[in-house]
């Protein structure tokens, strides 16, 4: 199985390297390959249960549960295309999983993490680290909770709502309670499910329940003293970790063997459950609660101070964990002195409470590139749940990167807090956001926006700026280490995710099945697994007529940043075309093997279209990586398609910085994703002399590709014949084809085996 972040080049690189390692070696192979067009080739029952091993490259978690009592050997997704006949050895004297995180080669999120060693050694690329991994798990999970929670919550205040003395309130009884009520479970189960998913993602099934009871528990003050507050976001995300480890350390604790079957769906749930909520309880609940305590005694002392420097730490306190113990201080202080006649204080909390997701929706939109997908679409549903005061609508982006999120949140809040302050702006209702000013409760309308507005775009232009350096230090640390991991990514960021997978069949049915992994690219926000299984001999005929054992192999792509996301975007399987074992078509689809023979008559465009006469250049003049990737943008745009030259140029740099596109094998494909071009378009151009374009292998790119497609182009068509192409490009003798093409003709009539 294989996949990574975007899932496009790199996933189905690494299927057709394994497929054809498999070949040369006699084995037969099945590659499941995931990513956002959808699982392809999907590995059924039969395959799995006649596999002789399983190898599994990506960069995200997947579901390695029907692959229990198989070999399972778990890699990064660049070991799939830079070391296939390793994994294919490895494989075959793998661990058996066991359902367990510690079972098998790597299984479990641990193999995840790329560390070396261990059972079965995962191994080989370099990948996030388990705990990135399982944070991003509890994101992508958490993110519809939040969305569908918030939204429903604020469409009946905005419809249903009035301003009172204790705030927004929807009439009792009515339909909009209804929806609110509904919005408000959707909110309450956001932090269990963080937090479940958390621990899922460490400890794996037996670590759901403590997980998700262990968020609950974060969330109900009341269980631990904390009659108005609890411990928020940040409290669930520690139970999920404590839970996932906790798991983890009690599977080592050797039983006797009739107690084994009962120990993951019995005794390690509830002995895990019950001493971390006690734990929490009695341990965590305590100095949390005495924080609130004295926050709110500390904060009553600073009454008589500026208005300036008070809306400033009210801000601050707002924006740093969004409903935990800080932020509720804040917030019961600011509305406990309306009934005192201090209208101001709430003042400075209500301008400061939409900051957070305004702020984080806002940078969706200014740097699109730096989030995935998920994570721009939950931008948008944050702006929505800003305007309406719903801080919670940021916990997202600050869970998924706390060290550049709430930095920003903290400060926007604090600016908007001391100009709400200095302003003199008051709300007469505990609530905050642009719905109390305009249901009339807000004294000083005019600044009070001022105060949001400018919040808002200081928190978004610091996010995006942390998040550019982080991610800029990401790569800049990945293009030093070896693996080559991240030279894969580049190809896969031009599109959205996709996955490949495939199974190979060595001769002879008496030893194990060979594999070799697929490579799935680290995305800016996403992991990396390829995962292989094999099928064992007795098959049916095909077993019967050579005896072969069969390795079946899945890839399947990363989702983040993200996650994104998600974290993040599974999608149909994909066939690997053109591999053959043995006679047997292993691409599933009937297609057998490509022609290659160069005899199909040529075409003005090939690559349904994508590819035309007018994007091939025989000969780049550019010698350097920049100049050829305006040369190649100059050509894309003598299609018509390309709206602005210097904005698409851009877009590829800016991909260029995050991490080379140099793939190895003299191949490099720089790509972006804007609306610079209105529709998908495929450049093609040879370099006699090669560019440096910092390939891991250290090759000269004497073939370069550019693949631009919009923001939301339409269906999936452009994935398909990208997938189709990145497979392609594994073959040495298509290489070479495009080597020695004479001309533009020739060249077109290479790139026609695709279609």
């Amino acid at each position: 199985m294989t996949a990574c972040p975007t899932g496009i080049a790199h996933t189905y690189m690494a299927a057709e390297k394994l497929a054809q390692t498999a070949r040369s070696l006699g084995h037969e192979i099945k590659v499941e390959t995931q990513g956002s067009i959808g699982a392809e080739n999907v590995l059924s029952d039969n395959d799995v249960r006649d596999a002789d091993g399983v190898i599994i490259a990506a960069d995200k978690d997947v579901d390695r549960s029907r692959f229990v009592g198989k070999k399972v050997l778990v890699v990064g997704v660049a070991e799939g295309i830079r070391h296939p006949e390793q994994l294919i050895e490895r494989v075959q004297s793998a661990p058996v999983y066991g359902g367990e995180p510690g079972d098998g080669a790597g299984g479990g999120a641990a193999a995840a993490s790329g560390s070396t060693g261990g059972s079965g050694g995962t191994g080989g690329g370099k990948e996030r680290s388990v705990a990135y991994k399982a944070l991003m798990n509890g994101v992508s999970y958490m993110i519809p909770f939040v969305v569908v929670g918030g939204l429903l919550i604020a469409i009946s205040l905005a419809v249903g709502g009035h301003a009172t003395p204790e705030g927004l309130k929807i009439a009792p009884g009515s339909f909009w309670e209804d929806v609110n009520n509904i919005g408000t479970i959707g909110f309450q189960l956001m932090v269990p499910i963080l937090s479940g998913y958390i621990a899922y993602a460490i400890g794996d099934r037996p670590a759901l329940v403590p997980g998700m009871i262990g968020g609950w528990i974060a969330t109900h003050g009341e269980l631990y003293g904390m009659k108005d507050a609890s411990a928020g976001f940040i409290g669930g995300i520690v139970t999920g970790f404590l839970a996932g480890y906790l798991v983890v350390w009690i599977k080592k604790v050797k039983v006797p063997r009739f107690a084994q079957p009962i120990m993951p769906i019995i005794v390690i749930p509830i002995v895990a459950t019950t001493a971390l909520g006690l734990f929490f309880i009695y341990v965590l609940g305590k100095p949390i609660s005495w924080v609130f305590t004295h926050l709110t005694g500390w904060l009553s002392g600073m009454t008589g101070t500026s208005a300036i420097v008070l809306g400033a730490i009210l801000g601050l306190m707002i924006a740093f964990d969004m409903g935990g113990p800080v932020n509720k201080t804040a917030f019961l202080f600011g509305s406990g002195l309306i009934a005192s006649g201090n209208q101001t204080v709430m003042g400075m909390c209500a301008a400061a409470i939409p900051v957070m997701p305004l702020g984080q929706g806002l940078a969706t939109l200014i740097r699109r590139h730096l989030y995935s997908d998920q994570e721009r679409e939950t931008g948008m549903a944050a702006l929505f749940m800003g305007l309406f005061g719903i801080s919670e609508g940021a916990i997202p982006f600050a869970a998924a990167r706390p060290a550049q999120v709430i930095p920003a949140n903290m400060l926007g809040g604090a600016v908007a807090g001391a100009l709400a302050g200095m302003a003199g702006v008051a709300d007469a209702v505990p609530h905050g956001g642009p719905i109390v000013a305009v249901l009339g409760a807000v004294d000083g309308v005019p600044m009070f926006f001022v105060a949001v507005v400018i919040g808002a775009v200081v928190t978004a232009l610091t996010t995006v700026a942390l998040v550019d350096v982080a991610e800029r230090r990401k790569s800049g640390a990945r293009g030093g280490a070896e693996g080559g991991a991240e030279v894969v990514a580049a190809a896969d960021a031009a599109v959205t995710a996709g996955g490949a997978s495939t199974g190979v069949a060595g001769p002879g049915g008496a030893g194990p099945g060979v594999v070799e992994p697929v490579v799935a690219a680290p995305g800016v926000a996403e992991p990396r697994v390829a995962e292989v299984a094999g099928v064992g001999a007795g098959d049916g005929a095909e077993a019967a007529a050579g005896g072969a054992s069969r390795t079946a192999v899945a890839v399947a792509p990363v989702p983040g940043p993200a996650a994104a996301p998600g974290q993040g975007r599974d999608g149909e399987a994909v066939d690997v075309d053109g591999v053959e074992t043995g006679g047997v078509d292993v691409s599933g689809d009937g297609h057998g093997v490509d022609g290659g023979s160069g005899d199909s008559v040529p075409s003005a465009e090939v690559l349904s279209g994508y590819l035309t006469e007018q994007t091939v250049k025989t000969q780049l003049d550019a010698d350097g990586k920049e100049a050829a990737i305006r040369e190649m943008a100059e050509l894309a745009a003598g299609t018509g398609k390309v709206a602005d030259v210097d904005e698409l140029v851009r877009v590829a740099l800016a991909r260029e910085a995050q991490g080379t596109t140099g793939l190895g094998e003299e191949i490099a494909i720089p790509h972006a994703k804007t609306d610079a071009v209105t529709a998908p378009v495929v450049g093609f151009a040879r370099s006699a002399d090669g560019i440096d374009w910092g390939s891991l292998d250290g090759t000269l790119a004497k073939l370069v590709f550019m693949i631009a497609v919009p923001e939301a182009a339409a269906g999936d068509e452009h994935l398909r014949i990208l997938a189709l192409l990145s497979r392609k490009l594994m073959d040495a003798e298509f290489r070479a084809r495009l080597q020695s093409a004479e001309d533009k003709a020739a060249i077109l009539r290479a790139f026609g085996e695709i279609d």
